[in-house]
């Protein structure tokens, strides 16, 4: 398992990390786990099945 920094979901899925933080407010996108008390991270399989998702809602 891998955890992925905002910066680094915002590259991955061409969103902004303003706006994945708005999506994870309004439960449209996985939210991220605390790690420490000042960070954050996002499992890799599951912005990957995000994606995924996305790709098949829309084709």
């Amino acid at each position: 398992m891998r955890l992925l920094k905002a910066k680094d979901v915002a590259e991955r899925t061409s969103v902004s990390t303003a706006q994945i933080y708005r999506m994870v407010k309004d439960e449209r996108f996985p939210a991220p786990i605390k790690i420490s008390d000042c960070r954050r991270g996002w499992l890799e399989s599951e912005v990957d099945q995000w994606i995924s998702d996305c790709i098949s809602r829309n084709r």
